[in-house]
């Protein structure tokens, strides 16, 4: 059940934060400065391609890597193929995850490494596979792993993942890093878009990374443990969708990743389910959904139901997040009067104006927070 008098009281939300989710999503601007910092030192605007790579291959554990891989290939639209490469194994544990290169793969491709760990053999492994194709290997994960030795050992590129110092304290006394944490995220992506800038794939040049980090800024401001929720975006979203079944409708290209960023942080980091998909194609797809008895008009508060032992039913709760499209072309005005036909309540996040890269970071910013908020007055 949900204690939202925790969402007002900041002193309870930091004793709740165990895991210093709060502090990640905070200091998410930060981290993407230093991260930009790492990728210059690590020679990243040095670097000299020789045109764009044929396909752009993305290898890593978990959450972290898949965000990472969906947001670069969003971003990379159709002009060089960004695929992730899918882990096999018996278990999500870095001894036991393999990762295998597609057989065409040679000297035009590249293959990038994310992890927040940096100990998983597959990587190494996958590393010396890939030099020995004629891959180029880039690799971002903590420093001195088993995996920046082998990406030395293939002639590839090390970044030193961006990190607190309290995640190193954390890393040393055996705590496990989310996946799913923002901190993570930005500190995985951010020299990634740097390279790809640099190789041509994308347009992340310094000046929009710095824009990125002064809005991810914003946010934290806005959406901050001490500002109460009737006037806090992620607050607010959090207190709407507690106890109810998230349907996330996506609209623009940005909107896309942030959206399945969402429903992902929902699930790892509250145990929250979600279902995210597209506009205009989520009105056909989640149609019968909203018109089953996950729709709130389906099953009306039941007179006789005991209020101390019986938990109420669960309801499904549009959330539309919206890029600008283009065109001016919106299928949200359908979005809403589908979802109010059902008696399904809609929630709304819109970012500001600004490029893609602030746009993108504002809405997965903004959802960062509301799962973490959902996460500590959960109990999770």
């Amino acid at each position: 059940m949900l204690d939202e008098s925790l969402l007002d009281t900041p002193e309870a939300l930091s004793a709740a934060d165990r895991r210093g989710l709060l502090r990640g999503a905070a200091e998410a601007g930060a981290r993407v400065r230093t991260a930009a910092r790492n990728a210059v030192e690590a020679g990243v605007p040095d670097l000299t391609p020789e045109g764009r790579p044929r396909a752009v291959l993305i290898a890593g554990p978990g959450a972290a890597a898949t965000n990472v891989a969906d947001l670069l290939g969003t971003l990379a639209g159709a002009g060089s193929p960004v695929i992730r490469l899918a882990p096999t194994g018996v278990a999500p544990a870095a001894g036991a995850l393999r990762w295998e290169l597609p057989g065409w793969a040679g000297s035009v491709d590249l293959l990038l490494i994310a992890t927040p760990d940096g100990s998983e053999p597959g990587l190494s492994l996958l590393a010396d596979a890939a030099y020995r194709r004629g891959c180029t290997v880039v690799a971002v994960a903590p420093g001195r792993t088993p995996l920046s030795e082998s990406v030395a050992g293939a002639h590839g590129l090390f970044v030193p993942m961006a990190t607190a110092p309290y995640e190193q304290e954390d890393d040393e006394n055996g705590v496990e890093v989310t996946a799913s944490a923002p901190g993570v995220l930005w500190a995985l992506l951010t020299p990634l878009l740097a390279l790809l800038d640099r190789t041509g794939v994308l347009s992340a040049p310094p000046e929009a990374l710095a824009k990125v980090a002064d809005r991810l800024d914003q946010v934290a401001e806005r959406c901050g443990p001490a500002v109460a929720t009737y006037s806090n975006p992620a607050k607010t979203l959090a207190s709407e969708l507690a106890e109810s079944l998230p349907v996330v409708w996506t609209e623009g290209v940005s909107a896309g990743p942030a959206g399945r960023r969402f429903a992902a942080s929902l699930a790892e980091l509250s145990g929250t389910p979600a279902v995210v998909a597209e506009l205009p194609e989520a009105l056909v797809a989640h149609s019968t959904l909203l018109a089953g008895r996950l729709a709130a008009g389906a099953d009306p508060d039941d007179f006789f139901r005991d209020r101390v032992d019986q938990a109420p039913a669960l309801h499904a709760r549009v959330v539309l997040l919206r890029d600008r499209p283009t065109g001016g072309l919106t299928a949200a005005p359908a979005a809403r009067d589908l979802a109010l036909s059902h008696d399904t309540p809609i929630s709304e996040l819109e970012p500001e104006a600004g490029g893609e890269l602030e746009t993108l970071a504002e809405l997965i910013a903004i959802t960062d927070f509301a799962a973490v908020y959902l996460a500590l007055v959960s109990g999770a």
